[in-house]
């Protein structure tokens, strides 16, 4: 499975022609992705057929929020829902650096069976794979993005291999993954789901469009 970040309606339908099976949309790349308007959150949702996970998150200041800043996710996390997406993408830590699991378990009751993937907060914890051992126990999150603690995937090539032999949610493997990396990656973790950003366009860079080509290859590749 690969899943391609996305900004606006016109990515999102490249991303589907080229091959995405999910799309993970945001706004701000420049601060590693925030909340989107809750207009480009329904044009988005109706230009694809393939699942669209919202990124709810305030801010790039930290993964520690207030009680006001809680509140706003979960009426954006609950907006996201009502238009129309199949998930979202959420995570928060305790001051101390572990899973905030009392916010967790509100987002889970807020989310009522909508799919939550647990965005890569759990790379700034002080420990991830007891992290991700956390998120296991609260039992209604499906997927866990992850680059394992390392800057990127390559990095955390261990830790990604103790959180695959836990029994928990799905993992999905991200940050830094690239054409030309993707292959070693894989031969090593065998993963079944990837996430890609600025690797899914020209140049690498999220000032330009889709890059149809690369999202082939790397299906080409994961598939083998």
């Amino acid at each position: 499975m690969l899943e391609v970040i996305v900004l606006l309606p016109e990515d999102a339908r490249q991303a589907e022609a080229a091959g995405a099976d999910r799309l993970e949309l945001v706004t701000a790349m420049p601060e590693g992705g925030l909340t989107p308007s809750y207009s480009v959150i329904e044009a988005v949702v109706h230009a694809v057929t393939i699942p669209v996970r919202v990124m709810i998150r305030p801010h790039s200041r930290s993964f520690t929020y207030t009680e006001e800043e809680k509140e706003l996710m979960k009426r954006d996390l609950s907006h996201a829902i009502e238009l129309g997406a199949e998930g979202i993408v959420i995570g928060a830590l305790t001051r101390e650096g572990d899973i905030d699991s009392a916010f967790m378990q509100e987002v889970i009751a807020i989310a009522d069976g909508a799919a939550i993937t647990f965005h890569r907060a759990i790379d700034a914890a002080r420990d991830p794979l007891t992290a991700y051992q956390q998120l296991a126990a609260l039992g209604e999150i499906q997927t866990v993005l992850t680059s394992g603690g390392g800057q990127t995937v390559a990095d955390g090539l261990d830790t990604l291999k103790a959180m695959s032999a836990c029994d928990g949610p799905e993992i999905l493997l991200g940050s830094g993954l690239t054409i030309d990396n993707i292959a070693q990656v894989h031969s090593v973790l065998q993963g079944q789901h990837y996430h890609i950003g600025s690797a899914a366009r020209v140049d690498g860079s999220f000032a330009n469009g889709i890059d149809a080509n690369a999202i082939h290859r790397f299906k080409e590749t994961i598939r083998s």
